[in-house]
């Protein structure tokens, strides 16, 4: 199987580090994944959702990840998975060729709930999934203490090999993965399938002035802090220390009131 990974924390994360060196074979997995080829952003590009470069260039630099060939693309995560499967893959693998599956992350912080809007990696994922190729996400809880990001990543392979132990996920699926923070994990991690959890963010944003006198804000917020769970949702099953799998769908119509609108309008 032959496996495109990317993420949005920049090429050289330990997240997306530690997620390749389980992908291509470790002392707990001594047998390989596949073969893996990772088109990552050459910084940190978190938060930056789906945004995609139109009016400058996207630079490109070889890199290097445990001792493996890759690519750093000066720009943001959806622009690794679109560049990578025009361009890259088939530059390295030959014309007309595709990855099997495509793997974003390991990203440094939880993806779940209304994140996954904002979420960069996720982003990639979709992106990758848009463009036909079936897309895994995956995100690491940060708690207090300092995350295992190799633990961390033992547990993501683990959880994406029971996904594709029937097969793999269809051409266009997106499937959201989210690792309890490390200091939780063990042999008995249980895994939960869950949809995300629609309530919004506790927004903060704190008032300060520059040494000039102009006003600004900085955002004070926590990332996981809702206006509401519900039970049995990932930001639920998460804080329960489960490891969640979520469904996505880049199809943003509301179905369910497509009747509605269209006896008001027509």
């Amino acid at each position: 199987m032959k496996i495109l990974l990317t993420n949005d924390d920049g090429i050289h994360a330990p997240g997306i580090e530690s997620l390749h060196q389980q992908l291509v074979g470790s002392s707990t997995f001594p047998d390989p994944f596949g073969e893996v080829f990772t088109v990552a952003p050459l910084t940190v590009q978190s938060a930056t959702s789906h945004g995609i470069t139109f009016h400058t260039p996207l630079m490109t630099k070889n890199a290097e990840i445990n001792g493996h060939p890759g690519i750093a693309v000066d720009g943001r995560p959806a622009d690794c998975s679109k560049l990578a499967l025009t361009n890259l893959w088939p530059q390295h693998f030959g014309n007309g060729s595709r990855p099997d599956m495509v793997i974003s992350g390991m990203n440094a912080g939880a993806n779940c709930g209304i994140n996954v809007i904002y979420s960069g990696t996720v982003a990639a994922a979709i992106e990758a999934a848009f463009l036909g190729v079936p897309a895994i996400a995956v995100s690491l809880h940060l708690d207090k203490a300092k995350p295992d990001y190799e633990l961390g990543a033992i547990h993501a392979r683990r959880a994406i090999e029971t996904i594709i132990a029937g097969g793999l996920p269809e051409q266009h699926e997106i499937l959201s993965i989210n690792i309890p923070a490390t200091e939780y994990l063990n042999d008995n991690t249980e895994t939960v399938v869950c949809p995300m959890n629609t309530h919004a963010l506790v927004d903060q944003y704190e008032q300060r002035h520059s040494p000039g006198g102009a006003e600004y804000y900085w955002s004070s917020a926590y990332g996981l802090d809702f206006r509401g769970t519900d039970d049995g949702t990932d930001v639920h099953e998460l804080f329960e220390r489960k490891i969640t799998i979520t469904p996505l769908s880049f199809d943003m119509t509301n179905h369910a009131r497509l009747s509605f609108w269209k006896d008001r309008v027509e």
